[in-house]
């Protein structure tokens, strides 16, 4: 009997066990949301529930996947997930700031949380720039320069997009409170050496959840979390959203609500692209609030289509799927006479950003070339709370900024805007003088 050389085998062995070794240091990602989607969201608002160490191409961190509670617009517990990045090594005297870090539209499935990407704790990586390697928007803006300068830096998925029940996209208070509940949860992990001192930023979708949390008083000073008393130094949003400042003034009727949804689809429905936006943006206000129905503003074929699509595709993919089945008609999904506009428009101002003055200063950045969040929008919010005696500052970037482009645009302005609140220097009120 020929005996066989057993080294190739044994190395073959040695690597295998390498191998395995590996994937069980950092499971397959799906296998983490998988297991959190089974839980029920018991616990103090930004307690975390789950958390596993991630490998992370940035140097001098240390970088954690989370899942944490939060709560939505109606006071139900949710579970929402991300990523924590924290400097090596021990904290300074005094701790670190933290930054939480909330992130443009990436869709409404389960698996279009930004922190499911591999290698997830990086810079911003936009799928529409050249250079942009996945099929979403993931990283978190401006993180090795955050790092560098100390601070902790935490970034939600929202609740819905890995963490089990329905995404309510776009309702920018919901939205704020993953945002601040993750601040929380950053806060509560001894690993950081995280302090109070707390910073929200955001882009786009998550611009509205800046500007939003920024009004919300009673929630950020409420007590029983996992770290209560934050203290909020001050707001960056980048193009931000805010779908309710369009939402009709004053005593709300019947004509005003009927009014408001004719304006809002000549304003979104013009391509499939805002078309996808807006339909979401529905589809999301829908699992908010349990007055009301898709079928109120979708055809029945319509309720079905945007389930199907919303509840397994991410952005760019369900728009892909409407421009492929339906062309230039996708807006026939649409009722031409929606119902129970009332309770819709009432649901688009509950679940907007409020209208109160912000608890620390905002500042936002725009480009005159954004087309997926109209400059008008975030001009209003500034009118409408500098009246109310808030601070907020509003900069055009220099040059012809998209809405894309402006992210990193915005970049070397935001850096020293936010390293002055860190220091504490004072910040005279940047809204238009009369």
């Amino acid at each position: 009997m020929k005996i066989l050389n057993p080294f190739p085998f044994f190395v073959f062995g040695v690597v295998l066990s390498i191998f395995s070794g590996v994937v069980c240091a950092e499971p397959p990602v799906p296998l983490f949301y998988a297991s959190v989607m089974k839980m029920t969201p018991e616990g103090k608002l930004g307690q975390v529930i789950k958390q596993e160490a991630i490998a992370t191409s940035v140097k001098g961190v240390r970088a954690w996947r989370i899942a944490y509670i939060s709560s939505d617009i109606s006071g139900r517990k949710t579970i929402a997930t991300g990523l924590v990045v924290a400097p090596m090594g021990p904290a300074p005297a005094g701790g670190r700031p933290v930054m939480s870090w909330a992130h443009g539209t990436t869709g409404a499935a389960q698996n279009c949380g930004p922190s499911q990407v591999i290698d997830p704790a990086v810079p911003l990586n936009e799928y529409f720039l050249v250079g942009g390697n996945s099929w979403t928007d993931y990283g978190i803006p401006s993180v090795e320069e955050f790092i560098k300068e100390g601070y902790v830096l935490v970034a939600t998925d929202y609740q819905g997009l890995g963490g089990g029940g329905r995404h309510q996209y776009s309702v920018s208070a919901t939205n704020g409170m993953d945002t601040l509940n993750a601040a929380r949860a950053a806060v509560s992990m001894k690993e950081t050496g995280a302090n109070k001192k707390t910073l929200i930023y955001g882009w786009s979708q998550g611009g509205g959840a800046v500007i939003a949390l920024a009004g919300m008083s009673e929630y950020i000073k409420q007590t029983g979390t996992v770290a209560d008393n934050l203290d909020m130094i001050g707001f960056v949003a980048m193009a931000p959203q805010d779908l309710s400042i369009l939402a009709p003034a004053g005593k709300l009727d019947q004509a005003a609500a009927d009014q408001f949804f004719q304006d809002f689809q000549k304003l979104f429905l013009d391509n499939v692209f805002n078309f996808t936006h807006a339909t979401m943006y529905y589809w999301g206000t829908q699992a908010a609030f349990s007055n009301l129905k898709l079928s109120d503003i979708f055809t029945d074929e319509g309720v079905k289509v945007a389930n199907e699509i919303y509840g397994n595709k991410c952005m760019h993919a369900s728009s892909d799927t409407f421009n492929f089945n339906y062309g230039a008609s996708y807006a026939t999904l649409l009722k031409q006479t929606p119902a129970n506009t009332l309770a819709w428009v009432q649901a688009v101002q509950k679940g907007g950003v409020p209208v109160a003055k912000p608890v620390a200063p905002v500042q936002i950045y725009f480009g005159t070339k954004d087309t997926a969040v109209p400059p008008m929008m975030h001009q209003m919010y500034q009118d409408q709370i500098c009246k109310l005696g808030g601070n907020v500052g509003r900069m055009q970037l220099p040059g012809e900024q998209s809405h894309f482009t402006t992210p990193g645009s915005s970049k070397p302005f935001y850096l020293a805007w936010v390293k002055d609140r860190v220091a504490g220097k004072p910040l005279a009120n940047a809204c238009p003088q009369k």
